[in-house]
């Protein structure tokens, strides 16, 4: 790993710690955003590294796609991924329907590409950047199905409806009568998941006291 010259704490959760990091390159200072797993809870130490290890693959996948971060090293235990200048999407509160149209070409590059965010309801996990468009953080959830069979669908499906609730929330008169419809139906796995793995994944990714809980630009609250 390229030694790096200055941390800032950014948020501690029982999976670990995430940290912004400044490092001098030929080019100049870069930032960086390392999740450690190293700090995570005892006993929940595999499960955090099981996550980051999906976020890797995911950002991997995605290489060269505008609006995801890039990914910079994996060693098993850290994990770190380029800075985002941007900020959460519930702290900027986008009424530009712009955003959401950009944010929706996104989502679709995603899955054009094979993988599901399967995290998108969480509003820190999207970001607002300083010219106005979206990207996304936190692929910790992210799969990529070999197949595009029925799971597929109804998870992409789950993918944009996230996307929507957000539009409703702060772009609510922009919404197509297409769109409302989509919001009406959550599909069965949508239930499944809130009722299920959702209340346990906050459980483990609220933050524990300490610095600020924000990722900052380069990420979520919540990763």
């Amino acid at each position: 790993m390229i030694p790096y010259e200055s941390r800032q704490l950014l948020k501690k959760d029982p999976l670990g710690t995430v940290s912004r990091l400044g490092y001098m390159q030929p080019g100049g200072a870069v930032d960086c955003v390392e999740r450690d797993t190293q700090t995570a809870t005892r006993g929940l130490r595999w499960a955090a590294r099981r996550l980051a290890a999906r976020e890797a693959r995911a950002l991997g996948a995605l290489a060269g796609l505008a609006g995801v971060p890039v990914l910079l090293h994996w060693d098993g235990r850290r994990l770190r991924r380029s800075w985002l200048e941007g900020a959460p999407l519930n702290r900027v509160r986008p009424r530009d329907p712009a955003y959401y149209r950009e944010a929706l070409h996104l989502v679709r590059r995603l899955h054009a590409s094979g993988l599901l965010h399967n995290g998108l309801a969480e509003p820190p996990n999207w970001l607002v950047m300083p010219e106005g468009r979206p990207a996304l953080v936190d692929f910790r959830l992210a799969v990529r199905p070999p197949f595009r069979g029925r799971i597929f669908r109804a998870l992409a499906y789950e993918d944009l409806r996230h996307l929507l609730t957000h539009k409703r929330t702060y772009c609510p008169e922009r919404l197509t009568a297409r769109q409302h419809s989509v919001l009406a139906r959550p599909s069965p796995i949508a239930a499944l998941w809130a009722y299920t793995g959702k209340p346990v994944y906050r459980l483990l990714t609220r933050p524990l006291p300490g610095p600020s809980d924000r990722e900052a630009a380069g990420g979520p609250a919540s990763p």
